[in-house]
């Protein structure tokens, strides 16, 4: 496969000169001469604008490009200080440990030029150890960190240890890479401020703020939005860059031999052709997938190719390397290190890389299909070409909307800007945190109010827990000692779970659960640089999970259903032909099977199911619209159940999602991982009762919501618009992966869908039908139709398996089944609504379908029998015996 073949487009962006400014007047000489020590008789513009701006003091975000020099821009102002003022101390956050390892050692030769005795800095993280600890609180004038720091040592600890000296004289505040906090990361972090704050006053401290940001649409806002203070913006860019060479790479088509078109070759088996040509050119350079899985596939892969195809291949496989989330923090610096002093020649990253770590002077990058964002394309390829040589950079497309749409209109990447950063520091649940972390720090009053907007209504219900009491008029922490431990900031969830090598019992990584339920459950393959391992037990209870190593030619990928519940409505709007609503609802997700994939080829190997369905269910915020009469006749009829009942074929609701999803994604500029586009359970009713309303659900995946889903009520039009573009803009002929999730689908009829959101329309003849070949599931050991006949041995089965609520069920005398529905038979009135609560009822779903050949879509409901046994002396004698024991 050679990558000139596959280019499909490419850009030069011409090399740009410096633009330079003599030292401000302002500057003191000893920094003058420190400047002209080291070779630099002027600054870029941005650098002294910012110099100046901060001496006013300002608090500034700047904005420049990668490599542009921001860290002098803001060292430069904060050292002055330092030199005339002794005590005063300015606290570095960056968004990792390696960035701020990588940072220090930035500023090591400032401290080597001054001497100790005029300027000390520390990192502090949580590999720091006790005596070093100790001394960067007492002497450090510069302490660099991270957020979990800051969360859960400063912070909780502000009079204690020398803190308290620390935040008296806090006169700097320092953000580095701010555009990384989005999400729940960026409102985590908000809320960290809001306490900062609190403390600096207790201490009568007043920081300023000086970030640093890659390039987005909202720079300032987000700054405010999560330091709490005005900012003003520095932009204009005084620094050279060399010339920078951009290739779009299309992966070939693959064609059947009805020559019809079934998809592209996978962005990663391009990318493991390409690297090899790397190597053996001795470029050096970064390749960024985009996901953990896909990293170590391309690495993998890449080794292979490098093993069987060079002459020289046994030596050549160890010049690359894989670098992401999950590896140890000693691994990442002996990778680092090898990139800089040159025995390594590439790394296979995530966008851990994205970040300004020092690895060496790269000329290559690759994007293995589009980042998910123009900030995460800029900060990417911008990793290329720092020391001033020329780069290239790589880009190939996948087979997704984003990705196809950047193949056809190339400006819509290069000629138009950046995307928004969101976050809601006002979300419940994240705001709930931290004012239970702010009470133990200092207690809660009056004028806390303006910092957490929902105070009034969180006191009291931490008073009727009996973690706050009243005094004096404040409300004091009265809980355990620690809340401020009790919370991630990189998520909302708190649960993580451990994956350990059964061999040596060494943990290999960790994340959160959901995480954990996709990637590490019994049966998976996951891959640990280049290294494979299976999972042998997935432990709920310790929140661990066992692997031992694997030499298979595949990997797995998760197989999961999303059950969405309505909580309440909390607006609502027409649009066109459809009622628009945004309120609350629960959301369950879960994982029940896992399908194999052979190595470079990515075929299909079958699927397996899990022994047990791993569920999580979270409240959250959504947009739902109600789907139009007429699309969810067409759309039904169109459904086609596979053999064992247990697959639905030919679901142009699927389709429908997915085009709503990528439009929703591309106008409320957020990612894969921020929202979820779902159907209602009823829109897959093949028999049985067809009255429900069929919704589909736009939802923030994380609990309490983060405001995207309410983003996409207020937008409503432009999304509905977008997709209708983008599905009738894509230049396939029946439908694809790119434009409507899969090609068995018909692009027509998904299009007519859309369309019918708007206006009512004929639906189109000669809808395509395809012909599915056999699947390979686990035979249930029970047929949903026999279960009335079968009930005992049902419950028996249940019960030696180990099942929640396999002893509730055995206390059923009989079920009976009408359609889908099963109907359990009780004699008690009070069962009935305590088995019919939705969680209750959801879980006994979900057990039945798992261990029954049971159609999609079933319901519970509950017969009550009055004529067996009736238990009314047994109520009487029962409340008669409560009466006595309580007089």
């Amino acid at each position: 496969m050679n990558i000139r073949d596959l280019i499909i487009y490419n850009k030069i962006i011409p090399k740009r000169e410096a633009i330079y400014e003599n030292f401000p007047s302002t500057l003191s000489e000893e920094l003058c001469g420190y400047l002209s020590e080291k070779g630099i008789t002027k600054l870029y513009c941005h650098q002294a604008e910012m110099f100046e701006k901060a001496i006013e003091k300002n608090n500034i975000v700047i904005t420049t490009s990668t490599a542009s020099g921001k860290t002098l821009s803001f060292l430069l102002p904060v050292i002055q200080d330092i030199l005339s003022n002794p005590l005063a101390r300015a606290i570095f956050i960056y968004p990792t440990k390696a960035l701020a390892s990588d940072q220090y050692r930035a500023i090591l030769p400032y401290l080597e030029f001054f001497g100790e005795n005029r300027i000390s800095a520390g990192v502090y993280d949580g590999d720091t150890p006790v005596n070093e600890r100790s001394r960067i609180r007492k002497s450090a004038n510069i302490i660099l960190t991270n957020p979990e720091m800051l969360n859960g040592a400063f912070l909780p600890n502000h009079s204690k240890f020398g803190f308290d000296f620390i935040f008296s004289n806090l006169k700097y505040v320092v953000i580095d890479e701010l555009h990384t906090y989005r999400g729940a990361f960026g409102s985590h972090l908000a809320n960290v401020f809001r306490r900062l704050g609190r403390i600096c006053r207790y201490y009568n401290s007043s920081p300023q703020y000086l970030c640093s940001s890659a390039t987005i649409a909202n720079p300032v806002e987000l700054a405010e939005e999560i330091c709490g203070q005005k900012f003003i913006r520095i932009y204009k860019d005084g620094s050279p860059a060399a010339e920078r060479k951009y290739a779009l790479v299309q992966p070939p088509k693959i064609m059947g031999k009805d020559k019809k078109y079934y998809g592209q070759v996978q962005t990663t088996t391009v990318a493991a052709d390409l690297i090899p040509d790397l190597v053996e050119s001795g470029n050096s350079f970064i390749a960024f997938a985009k996901s953990r899985r896909n990293v170590e596939v391309v690495l993998k892969e890449s080794r292979d190719k490098l093993e069987s195809e060079s002459f020289f291949g046994a030596s050549l496989k160890d010049k690359i390397s894989g670098y992401r989330g999950g590896y140890t923090p000693l691994e990442r610096k002996e990778i680092e290190n090898k990139m800089v002093t040159g025995v390594l020649r590439g790394l296979i990253s995530t966008n851990a890389l994205e970040l300004g770590i020092d690895i060496g002077k790269i000329d290559t990058t690759v994007l293995v299909g589009y980042p998910g964002t123009r900030a995460s394309f800029w900060q990417q390829t911008g990793r290329a070409g720092r020391s001033g040589g020329e780069c290239t950079n790589y880009f190939i497309l996948d087979s997704l909307p984003f990705d196809q749409y950047i193949g056809v209109n190339p400006d819509w990447l290069f000629e138009r800007g950046s995307e928004n950063a969101v976050i809601d520091k006002n979300n419940l649940l994240i705001q709930l945190a931290h004012i239970r972390a702010a009470a133990a720090e200092i207690p809660l009053t009056l004028d806390d109010i303006s910092l957490f907007p929902d105070l009034g209504e969180t006191i009291p219900v931490l008073i009727r827990a009996s973690e706050l009491i009243s005094q004096s008029g404040k409300f004091a922490w009265s809980g355990n000692s620690y809340p401020a431990g009790d919370f991630s900031l990189r998520n909302i969830d708190k649960y993580r779970y451990k994956l350990i090598n059964k061999e040596n019992n060494k943990e290999i990584t960790e994340m959160d659960e959901m995480q954990a339920f996709r990637e590490i459950h019994n049966g998976a393959i996951y891959m640990h640089d280049g290294v494979q391992y299976q999972v042998i037990k997935l432990d709920l209870e310790s929140r661990t999970a066992y692997a031992v190593p694997f030499n298979g030619n595949y990997y797995t990928m998760p197989g999961s259903n999303t059950n969405i519940r309505i909580i309440q409505g909390s607006k609502e709007i027409y649009y066109k032909r459809v009622k628009v609503t945004f309120g609350d609802v629960n959301v369950d997700e879960i994982v029940y099977m896992y399908k194999k994939l052979q190595f470079h080829n990515h075929q299909n190997l079958g699927f397996e199911q899990l022994e047990k369905p791993l569920s999580k269910d979270f409240d959250t915020e959504s947009t739902w619209v109600k789907v139009p009469d007429n699309v969810v006749k067409v759309y039904r009829r169109l459904l086609q159940e596979s053999e064992n009942g247990k697959l639905i074929r030919n679901n142009h609701f699927e389709g429908l999602c997915y085009a709503m999803k990528n439009a929703a994604m591309m106008a409320t500029m957020t990612e894969q991982e921020d929202i979820g586009v779902s159907m209602s359970n009823s829109a897959v009713q093949i028999s049985g009762d067809f009255s429900a309303e069929v919704y589909m659900f736009i939802y923030d995946k994380y609990i309490g919501g983060l405001g995207y889903s309410e983003k996409a009520f207020d937008i409503i039009a432009q999304i509905i618009d977008n997709a209708i573009k983008m599905v009738g803009g894509c230049k396939c002929e029946n439908g694809c992966a790119a434009c409507i999730g899969d090609y068995k689908l018909d692009k027509a009829v998904v299009l007519w869908g859309l369309k019918n959101l708007l206006e009512e329309i004929e639906a189109p003849k000669d809808i395509k039908l395809v012909e599915y070949g056999p699947s390979t599931f686990i035979k249930k050991p029970f047929q949903f139709s026999e279960l009335p006949e079968k009930w005992n041995e049902f419950c028996e089965h249940l019960k030696g398996n180990g099942d929640t609520f396999a002893a509730f069920l055995s206390t059923i005398p009989r079920v009976e089944i009408d359609n889908s529905v099963l109907m359990l038979v009780t004699n008690n009135a009070f069962y009935k609504e305590w088995i019919m609560e939705e969680s209750n009822k959801r879980s006994l779903i979900n057990i039945i379908s798992f261990h029954t050949e049971a159609p999609l879509g079933i319901d519970l409901r509950i017969i009550l029998d009055n004529t067996e046994n009736n238990r009314t002396d047994v109520k009487n004698k029962l409340q008669r015996r409560y009466d006595n024991l309580v007089k």
